[in-house]
């Protein structure tokens, strides 16, 4: 068998295979055996027929389509090994030229990417600062007082319904004069100002009394989900028969109590608790921001096209995260698909700008790793092994057989951190 190889757009090469007159005699001939073993023929029994009755039965071209599975099935790896090509995706084939002495195959494969690596120390990228104010935690302080707020019912001829009371109501939805479906409750207790219902409707039933009735007209959103509704103009008939109104705790040492965080038994502990929670969180969307940024810095200083066969691959990680995460919260992906609307190429078509910013990345980290010429000692292996350990709440020894055979793949992912850390600590001051 002789190859060539020639390069071609988008990260694809062809690799031609010429196979020799007897590489592909001995193919027909293993093609021949194979189709003679199960082949029933009148008057013979099951794989006892001539092979040349056999043979003149199924043709040459019958045959000779068996023998190229049959060359496929032993040189298929052999031909890009021999070549030192990776396809990162599945090959095409297809036969040039076939006869009964001649052989000639073509494929064509995804690779990765060939590309020059652009600047990564220096990035022009700064990490945001982050500072917790005193109104962020007084606004915090606030969530807490409502949390443990009272209701308490409002009396006298002079009590309204005001912005913050509860309200306790029977309403019925009309269009066109006509109920419809789903728009009718009664006694449903609804906190005046918390956008729960329609736009609008809160605001006109605010001023209402107790046993007051009103037609409150409304506009359903464009994008509402019952479609017969959606846009639709609307009147609800309401009748109030109870409000209460919200009664604030004292903000004091006792709210901080009730609160019930370990550590916390006064205001001033509640206080600075809630200054580490927001600082924590602050930096944390600090570091995620500081590496999205990171991540566009470099794939802007190394343009270069990536194979559509890695971006589908990717695609489909990320939808197997998608419903890894669904399942966690007890739905599944078809479930998620009815409640968004969303079919299967949609949710694709979402992740795919994702997925090829993934890939170029990853490709991206592996070059800089190269690069620096990173290497990961048994050492930090070992490390890596045990925080996998920690983290899954399995013993070390366990890991290890779980893994065992994969060393290389936790060392590259180790490897790429390494990477990842020296392009953070070489961004410009």
């Amino acid at each position: 068998m002789k190859t060539e190889v020639k390069k071609l757009e988008k990260s694809q090469v062809e690799v031609k295979a010429v196979f020799d007159k007897e590489e592909w005699k001995a193919a027909q001939d293993k093609a021949l055996d194979k189709v003679a073993a199960s082949a029933q023929l009148d008057g013979f029994r099951k794989g006892h027929a001539p092979k040349g009755l056999i043979k003149a039965k199924i043709g040459a071209a019958a045959l000779q389509s068996e023998a190229v599975d049959v060359i496929l099935s032993d040189s298929y790896s052999k031909i890009f090994i021999d070549n030192g090509i990776n396809p990162v995706g599945q090959p095409s084939v297809s036969i040039v030229k076939m006869t009964a002495d001649e052989l000639e195959l073509s494929f064509t494969a995804p690779v990765a990417p060939e590309f020059k690596l652009g600047e990564y120390k220096g990035l022009d990228v700064k990490k945001k600062r982050v500072r917790v104010t005193e109104k962020e935690i007084n606004e915090k302080l606030e969530q807490y007082q409502n949390e443990f707020a009272e209701l308490v019912i409002k009396e006298g001829e002079d009590a309204v319904a005001e912005n913050g009371d509860t309200v306790t109501i029977d309403f019925e939805g009309f269009k066109d004069g006509v109920a419809f479906e789903g728009g009718k409750g009664e006694n449903y207790p609804l906190e005046l100002g918390s956008g729960s219902f329609i736009p609008g409707f809160e605001d006109q039933v605010v001023g209402m009394k107790v046993g007051e009735t009103k037609d409150i007209n409304v506009k359903f959103p464009e994008e509402y989900q019952a479609k017969d509704l959606a846009g639709a103009d609307a009147t609800f008939k309401v009748t109030v028969h109870e409000i209460k109104s919200k009664v604030l705790p004292e903000l004091d040492d006792e709210l901080a109590k009730d609160v019930n965080i370990d550590g916390v038994e006064d205001l001033e502990a509640l206080k600075k608790h809630i200054k580490e929670q927001l600082k924590s969180s602050k930096e944390a969307e600090a570091e995620e921001a500081f590496n999205e940024e990171i991540i566009d810095k470099l794939i802007e200083n190394t343009p270069f096209e990536v194979p559509d066969a890695m971006v589908e691959t990717e695609v489909q990680n990320i939808i197997s995260e998608i419903n890894a995460n669904l399942q966690q919260q007890g739905l599944t992906l078809e479930l998620y698909q009815q409640m968004t609307g969303q079919t299967m190429d949609q949710l694709k078509a979402d992740v795919r700008d994702n997925a090829e910013k993934r890939v170029k990345y990853q490709l991206i980290v592996a070059e800089i790793v190269k690069a620096e010429n990173i290497e990961v000692s048994d050492e930090e292996l070992a490390e890596e092994i045990k925080n996998i350990a920690t983290y899954y709440g399995r013993g070390e020894e366990e890991v290890k057989k779980i893994f065992a055979g994969q060393e290389d793949r936790i060392k590259e992912d180790v490897a790429s951190r390494k990477a990842v850390d020296l392009v953070k600590e070489n961004v410009a001051k």
